[in-house]
């Protein structure tokens, strides 16, 4: 019988950092602004890209942002960096991670659509904490340098996943925690009000040839810890959840396997209590 799952929700008493890497299959980088990327296109409702898309336009930092178009760049005085309008922020959760959160029906993206989120990616294949693509680096360093850019405003929960490819190309403990912490921090400075999740490395348990990924889920469960983070570990999901037949690769699931794993998250989520919440006004 399977064990039950766990969550960590670590609440610990330092504040500085931390967060995620993933997966070894590197895709095509969609260039749309609900991806994440530098230029403008619309938005459909649902927060995914409509089909007809525009060339990248110029950030605005001299119009109120709250007047620009959705899809437009706007330049943000505070920290100097681009960011994207988005139409409805108030309900839409940041996605930051690798090839296990970028396609569009991942498990990350079913759990957070399930329990009510838009959802604006900037996941991207071969990435990671330390891990990066010609197309993109890793997680910090694609957002300070704009190989995607984050939207402004104050989304309700921001969710970053990974460490596999940390993990498949032997980044070492330290390099991934200095990267984690660094990006944690840089995320709580631009984001105060904005509730901050980490989700581990999908991987075997450490009795079912887990290895580095494993390892890698454990390392960011501590480094959320100290942190103060919410953390979900998936270090021993494919066994426990008996996905290896759900596996297309020995890494990546099938959408039979992403769905599974999604309605597990979902649970998780709304237990350790990322629900959105609802408008002020509205009926409890």
């Amino acid at each position: 019988m399977d064990k039950p799952r766990i969550f960590r929700f670590a609440v610990a008493v330092v504040a500085a950092a931390a967060v995620l890497a993933g997966c070894a299959q590197a895709p095509a980088v969609p260039a749309d602004p609900s991806s994440g990327n530098p230029t403008a296109a619309p938005i459909a409702p649902s927060g995914s890209p409509a089909a007809a898309a525009q060339g990248p336009k110029k950030p605005d930092s001299g119009q109120d942002p709250s007047k620009l178009p959705v899809g437009s760049l706007y330049k943000n005085p505070g920290n100097n960096r681009n960011e994207i309008i988005l139409e409805d922020i108030r309900h839409t959760a940041v996605l930051i991670g690798d090839s296990q959160s970028e396609p569009p029906g991942s498990w990350p993206r079913v759990a957070l659509g399930s329990l009510g989120y838009k959802v604006y990616s900037v996941a991207r294949g071969g990435t990671g904490y330390v891990a990066a693509t010609k197309a993109s680096g890793n997680y910090i360093d694609a957002l300070q340098r704009g190989d995607w850019v984050l939207p402004y405003g104050t989304p309700p929960l921001i969710i970053v996943e990974g460490g596999g490819n940390d993990a498949s190309r032997n980044a070492s403990d330290e390099q991934i925690t200095v990267n984690a912490n660094r990006l944690l921090a840089a995320l709580k400075k631009r984001y105060p009000q904005a509730k901050i999740a980490m989700i581990g490395t999908l991987a075997r348990g450490a009795n079912a040839g887990g290895g580095r990924r494993t390892q890698v889920d454990t390392l960011l469960g501590n480094i959320a810890a100290k942190a103060g983070t919410t953390f979900f570990s998936v270090g021993d999901w494919v066994s426990k959840y008996q996905l290896a037949g759900d596996l297309v690769d020995g890494v990546h699931l099938n959408a039979a396997g992403h769905a599974k794993l999604g309605g597990v998250l979902a649970a998780d989520m709304a237990a350790a209590g990322l629900r959105p919440q609802p408008d002020q006004g509205s009926a409890s």
